[in-house]
C-alpha cells in the first residue's frame, strides 16, 4: 500500500494526516493533537481510534468478529470511533474503505499518557504499547508513522502539560511531511517520541535508541470483578489530577473460582543503558525521537540519517510553505 494523498489533497494542497491512539477516541492527548493540527490549517485531518480505552492491548487484532465504526463529530476533521483495537483502527482507516479511498500521507498515534519507552515497544521481548502498535501496523503497510506519548507522572503533571507535548511535537509531524513531499524520507523506520514530564524545559530533541526500562506487572487476589479503566501505565485524568477509576463493586464470591488482577509491582531500568537510550534521555528531559523498525531494531543507516536531519527540525517549525 502505498501512501498517496498528495494527489487526492491537491485542490487544498494540504497533505492528510490520520490519527489514532490506543486511550481511546475521547482521551485529552488525541484531541489536543487533533485540535492542533486542526487549528494549523495545514493539514487534512482524519482521526480513527477505539471507542474505549485499549492501552496496553499491544498489536493485537481483531479477526472473528466485525467491528463497528461509528461517526463521532470532532470540529475541522472527519472521525470515526472503532470498536476494535490500536492496529485494527490503524489497519481500518489507511485502507482507503473507512474514508472513500483516501489513503493519510502520515499516521500519527497518540499523545499516549504515559512513556513508552524500552522494552514496551520491542516485539523481541514484549509488546505492551498499544500507541507504538497503532503507528507499527502503518508502518508495516507502507505508510509513515509517529507514536508520541507524555511521560505523565502523578502530582506533577497536568492537563496544559499534555497541551504543550502536544506543541513540542508539531515540528516533528511538519519535518516528517515534508521530507515526504520531497522523496527524501526513509523507508526503514517509524518514529516513537516520548515528551519529558516537566516539559516546559526541556533539553531539546535527541535521536535514541531503544533502552531496557519496563514496568514489572504481576498480579494480586481480589474480589473485584468489574474492569479497571485505568492503563497499565497510569491511571486517567480528571481535570488536573490522577485518580483510580476502578469502581469499587464487589462481586460475590465464585464457588471453585478465584479471581486475580494485574497490578505494578515495580519500575525495572538497566544501569547498563547508556545516554543514548530512550528512557535515560527522557528522564534527564530529553524530547527522545526513536527510530523503530517492525523488530523496533532499525537500520544503522536510518539512525545516521536521523541525526542529520535533527539539525536542521527548527527549519520546519514556522515555515508552512515547505508542506
Amino acid at each position: 500500500m502505498e501512501a498517496g494523498s498528495y494527489a487526492e489533497a491537491e485542490a487544498t494542497g494540504r497533505p492528510t494526516v490520520l490519527v489514532t491512539n490506543d486511550d481511546g477516541i475521547d482521551a485529552l492527548g488525541l484531541q489536543h493533537l487533533v485540535q492542533l493540527l486542526v487549528a494549523a490549517n495545514r493539514y487534512r485531518v482524519l482521526v480513527c481510534a477505539p471507542d474505549v480505552d485499549n492501552s496496553g492491548v499491544s498489536h493485537s487484532i481483531t479477526w472473528r468478529r466485525a467491528v463497528c465504526a461509528k461517526q463521532v463529530e470532532i470540529k475541522g476533521a472527519s472521525a470515526f470511533a472503532v470498536s476494535g483495537t490500536p492496529s485494527d483502527c490503524a489497519s481500518l482507516g489507511i485502507s482507503g474503505v473507512l474514508f472513500s479511498g483516501l489513503v493519510p500521507d502520515l499516521v500519527v498515534s497518540g499523545v499516549n499518557i504515559g512513556n513508552n519507552c524500552g522494552y514496551h515497544v520491542s516485539v523481541i521481548t514484549f509488546v505492551y504499547s498499544g500507541t507504538v502498535a497503532g503507528a507499527r501496523e502503518a508502518f508495516l503497510n507502507g505508510v509513515p508513522s509517529i507514536a508520541i506519548s507524555y511521560d505523565w507522572v502523578g502530582g506533577k503533571s497536568n492537563v496544559q502539560d499534555l497541551k504543550l507535548a502536544v506543541e513540542v511535537c508539531l515540528p516533528v509531524i511538519n519535518a516528517v511531511l515534508t521530507e515526504l513531499k520531497n522523496k527524501t524520507y526513509p523507508k526503514g523506520s517509524f518514529l516513537n517520541i516520548d515528551v519529558p514530564t516537566d516539559v516546559a524545559n526541556h533539553k531539546g530533541f535527541k535521536i535514541t535508541k531503544q533502552g531496557t526500562y519496563m514496568i514489572r506487572i504481576g498480579w494480586k487476589q481480589t474480589h473485584v470483578n468489574t474492569p479497571a479503566t485505568e492503563s497499565y501505565q497510569t491511571a486517567s485524568i480528571e481535570g488536573n489530577t490522577v485518580v483510580d477509576t476502578e469502581m469499587d463493586v464487589v462481586s460475590a464470591p465464585l464457588q471453585d473460582q478465584l479471581l486475580f488482577k494485574r497490578s505494578v509491582s515495580r519500575l525495572s531500568f538497566e544501569q547498563k543503558d547508556d545516554e543514548d537510550t530512550d528512557y535515560w534521555s527522557l528522564q534527564n528531559g530529553y524530547v527522545t525521537i526513536t527510530p523503530l523498525g517492525a523488530l523496533s531494531l532499525t537500520e544503522i543507516e536510518d539512525v545516521t540519517y536521523f541525526k542529520d536531519w535533527l539539525r536542521h527540525l527548527v527549519d520546519y517549525s514556522t515555515s508552512s510553505s515547505s508542506l
